[in-house]
């Protein structure tokens, strides 16, 4: 699907270059990882935004896609390639100058993202899911989740090399951890610093790999955790547990594990924030004299009275017996919904007294529901 990017930096199609530079450096704070770390798809949203920036930022290339978009943008070479870049920092280097998000914005990332206190490369941080039923979400529960994460090697103790081998210089980056290439961008001439794919980083490398996990430090495990779902959760919201995800490098701190919580659908209710929605089925001539029927809740049925009169879609309050609140607020009510019912089949006595009921009927008595229902019990009475 095509893009807009104006769409993309939520501007208008008249904005002048001010209104568009004050927009995307507004978007890059709200996106770059650093500071958007909780959602993970910050990172592509922040290079569409640039991308779009990029094109709207440039006056020949937005007078292209303002005739026409970005098949013209491609046709002359101009189309936006923000995966080229590598990393976030390369990108926000080529915008922002040198110092990338830190020289920006004034550190507001938090130092530079997943670095340890001794200089470790953080865990990343696993995602798996648990389902749970809606009465669960009602009362709260804990469940048992499994999953798998990277842990340090028993064997190297995470270092990577074969116990009693030392670990040496990496030649490939002569021990600084990163490599320097200059690259011709739509920003200019850029030059591109990028970790080692060799040492990670970290400017060293076992002499002999570890035999257990081929030098990488980490090795792959089954884990199985115990979570508490707290009362009143929605479908698709996330749990957070601290430090339980993959291990870190070179001391640096484990990542964390998000649990989606996924709520199956009741055949009971429908769930409308806090409430909980119900049909409950009314036979008409019950309906019209007034009944009581049993009602679901997850405590067991309880029993309501349908008033007199009743007319379809009408709604009878259950308070306090939905979903209780997240956080704060109040608990949620059962909205019963009476679906009042016309039977199908009748007997030949039951035609006939519906026929003498017929009869009695006048256009006033039928906006009358207190002499319909008069009408009703003596025809039913015989």
């Amino acid at each position: 699907m095509a893009r807009d990017y104006y769409e993309t930096l939520g501007v208008e199609r008249g904005a002048d270059d001010a209104q568009i530079k004050k927009a995307f450096r507004k978007l890059a704070r709200e996106l770059h990882p650093d500071v958007n770390a909780h959602d993970p798809d910050a990172e592509e949203k922040f290079k569409e935004a640039a991308g779009a920036y990029e094109v709207l930022s440039d006056p020949e290339r937005r007078r292209l896609y303002d005739a026409y978009g970005e098949e013209g943008l491609r046709g002359r070479g101009y189309a936006p390639d923000m995966d080229s870049f590598g990393s976030v920092s390369d990108l926000f280097s080529a915008i922002f100058g040198q110092g990338g998000f830190e020289a920006a914005f004034g550190g507001a990332g938090g130092g530079g993202g997943r670095r340890g206190r001794g200089g470790g490369a953080q865990g990343g941080d696993v995602v798996s899911s648990a389902t749970i039923d809606l009465a669960d979400s009602a009362r709260g529960i804990q469940v048992e989740v499994a999953y798998q994460a990277a842990a340090l090697c028993g064997t190297c103790h995470g270092n990577g090399a074969e116990p009693g081998t030392p670990i040496v210089t990496c030649r490939t980056c002569d021990g600084t951890g990163q490599h320097q290439r200059v690259a011709r961008t739509a920003f200019g001439q850029l030059v591109r610093t990028a970790i080692c794919d060799v040492c990670g980083g970290d400017g060293r490398v076992p002499e002999t790999p570890c035999h257990e996990c081929d030098g990488a430090g980490l090795v792959r495990e089954q884990r199985r955790v115990a979570v508490d779902i707290p009362p009143g959760i929605a479908d698709g919201q996330r749990i957070r547990l601290t430090r339980r995800g993959h291990a870190g490098q070179n001391g640096g701190p484990a990542g964390d594990l998000y649990v989606v919580v996924r709520v199956r659908e009741d055949e009971r209710f429908l769930r409308d924030g806090e409430d909980l929605i119900t049909v409950i089925d009314v036979p008409a001539p019950l309906a019209a004299l007034g009944t009581t029927v049993e009602v679901p809740t997850f405590d067991g049925p309880v029993p309501i009275d349908v008033p007199a009169g009743t007319q379809p879609g009408e709604q009878i309050l259950l308070r306090g017996r939905g979903l209780p609140p997240l956080s704060r607020g109040r608990t949620g009510d059962i909205r019963v919904v009476v679906n009042v019912a016309t039977p199908r089949r009748l007997s030949r006595a039951q035609k006939d007294l519906l026929e003498r009921f017929a009869e009695t009927i006048t256009d006033d008595n039928t906006r009358s529901d207190e002499g319909m229902l008069a009408k009703l019990k003596r025809v039913l009475a015989g």
